[in-house]
């Protein structure tokens, strides 16, 4: 138990480099939150509903995340700070890591059955803070949900997902094959062109801005003013007034 433990613990250090020792990471509440959560997950296998349900109201109040005692969750699950809500049907594998502010929420059944209406979350997924993952989907391996994305439909292994509604990005090999990126989201500045081509955003504002640029330059042109002239002019109209 105690190599269970400190195996949990040193995996979490792995993904943040703020904490100095383990037992400095033995007070973060997400840990705490995951280790109510397996006392509630048993007391439910076993029909004890209130019990499980006493257990997870404590820890809620403790720790300001909500974990349904229903909820599946597997090796080294790491919640990056607090308030954070996972339903009941939610399964999550191994080495999962989910920033502050997630909910893994699940629909309304219209046939009166509940069933499973919350998400699964494959192997190495991280969730980025504020995203919400709604319904029954599944968000395979390695996939990255980036931080405010709403996601309601499956997610293929390695994408990454940003936006409202959650749209795919697709991420290069490297990046795919990392063990870990923070809060979900790739550092590089790439995004697509009209033609959904992968391009550099930075890149794609500045030919943007120099094409603004040669725009104004030709309207001065065929007013007849020079550049100079034309910025005094508008400088003087707008003290006028």
């Amino acid at each position: 138990m105690f190599e269970k433990l400190t195996s949990y613990l040193d995996s979490i250090k792995e993904r943040d480099p703020a904490p100095r020792s383990r037992w400095e990471i033995m007070l973060y509440p997400g840990v705490w939150a995951v280790g109510f959560h397996k006392i509630a997950h048993w007391l439910f296998d076993a029909k004890l509903y209130f019990l499980a349900r006493f257990v997870n109201h404590f820890s809620r109040l403790l720790t300001a995340i909500d974990i349904h005692p229903g909820a599946t969750i597997g090796r080294n699950f790491f919640i990056d700070h607090g308030f954070t809500v996972i339903g009941e049907t939610a399964e999550i594998g191994d080495n999962v890591t989910i920033y502050q502010c997630v909910t893994l929420g699940g629909t309304n059944p219209t046939n009166g059955v509940a069933g499973k209406r919350h998400p699964t979350l494959c192997d190495n997924v991280i969730i980025g803070s504020g995203a919400q993952v709604i319904g029954p989907i599944t968000v395979g391996e390695r996939a990255r949900i980036g931080a405010n994305a709403v996601v309601t439909d499956e997610v293929p292994a390695g994408a990454t997902m940003i936006g409202f509604k959650a749209r795919s990005t697709l991420v290069p090999a490297e990046e795919w094959i990392k063990d870990f990126i923070p809060y979900g989201t790739p550092f590089s500045s790439n995004c697509e062109d009209d033609e959904g081509n992968q391009i550099d955003c930075i890149e794609k504002l500045e030919g943007e801005l120099a094409a603004l640029k040669a725009e104004v330059a030709a309207m001065k042109e065929g007013q007849g003013l020079p550049a100079q002239a034309s910025l005094d002019l508008s400088k003087k109209s707008g003290t006028d007034d």
